[in-house]
């Protein structure tokens, strides 16, 4: 699909939240569209990562205008820290906060969380850990992850999830990735 074909399927009526479509296999590659109450999005896709809802050196005109940008990346751990999450709802999200009118894909939280070593303590309930800003107790779990992201406002979410290093080994692994599942489970509850 090209993008003239998504631009003239779009605005259409849409009774879900997402919609996934394949268009094209070769192999295990595939090719699709999503489509968002926002942007119809071809996949595979250029995302550029708006951390804190902007792209630095970059203004959004010349994204939608001469990239064609159609989703960008929104870090839920660095807006749930600055400048926070009332602050954002209270400005109608993080669309309206940061003048982009197109789809949002925020991640959980998790790998900047898990980045932090030193300064976090994990447990099932989720993840304490102290603000690389101010030194603040703060506290993120799969339910606190995803109400951030809706009080964003993003189309596309991810759930929470614990980021063992590398060279964490198998039983490690293995402990990480049930630990997520967990948590994915909850956070779909949400």
């Amino acid at each position: 699909m090209t993008a003239g074909r998504a631009r003239q399927a779009f605005p259409y009526r849409m009774d879900e939240a997402i919609n996934w479509e394949v268009e094209a296999r070769d192999g295990g590659a595939r090719a699709g569209v999503i489509r968002t109450r926002r942007s119809v999005i071809e996949t595979p896709v250029f995302m550029p990562v708006g951390t804190q809802g902007a792209m630095k050196g970059v203004r959004f005109e010349w994204l939608e205008q001469e990239m064609d940008a159609r989703i960008i990346l929104g870090n839920t751990y660095h807006l749930f820290l600055r400048p926070g999450v009332g602050v954002i709802r209270q400005l109608g999200g993080l669309h309206r906060f940061s003048s982009w009118d197109r789809a949002i894909l925020t991640d959980s939280g998790g790998f900047q969380v898990f980045s932090l070593t030193e300064l976090r303590k994990l447990t099932e309930d989720g993840v304490e850990f102290r603000s690389h800003i101010d030194g603040s107790k703060q506290f993120l779990s799969p339910e606190v992850s995803m109400e951030v992201q809706a009080a964003l406002g993003s189309e596309i979410v991810m759930a929470f999830d614990e980021c063992p290093p590398g060279d964490a080994g198998f039983d490690a692994t293995r402990k990480s990735l049930e630990l997520t599942a967990r948590w994915a489970k909850r956070s779909k509850r949400i």
